[in-house]
């Protein structure tokens, strides 16, 4: 199954947001978060992500900085902000409304939701 890109770009800033709660991170590892928190169902990439981490710095909700990994290499690491994780708070709310109102209107039609899907069962990250 293809997700839509439009879905893909509507939850860009609470994945995101969820993933550097759990702890700081750079670009790469939250690309593969994101693919193991959706099962494989999504494949962002640099040029989706890097924009999201921009703007996100550019409203003050997360912050970064430069590292060198044991590795030599550098990286940059963001990490959320108290900004941020008010805006994930409110992001939460947003779609678990959302969430609410498709699985009621897909109960009343009987069309099966997400609910057997494998992602579904991935952990969402605790608030603080």
């Amino acid at each position: 199954m293809e997700i839509n890109k439009d879905l893909i770009a509507a939850s860009s800033t609470p994945l995101v947001l969820a993933i550097l709660a759990e702890k700081d991170s750079y670009g790469y590892a939250i690309l593969q978060r994101v693919r193991e928190l959706s099962g494989g169902q999504m494949e962002w990439t640099d040029g989706m992500l890097y924009p999201v981490l921009h703007r996100l710095e550019r409203l003050g909700h997360v912050v970064a900085r430069w590292e060198v990994a044991e590795s030599g290499r550098r990286r940059k690491y963001y990490r959320i902000t108290a900004q941020g994780r008010a805006r994930l708070a409110e992001e939460s709310e947003q779609w678990k409304a959302v969430n609410s109102t498709l699985q009621g209107i897909w109960r009343a039609l009987s069309i099966p939701g997400p609910a057997n899907h494998a992602a579904s069962a991935a952990p969402m990250p605790q608030e603080p």
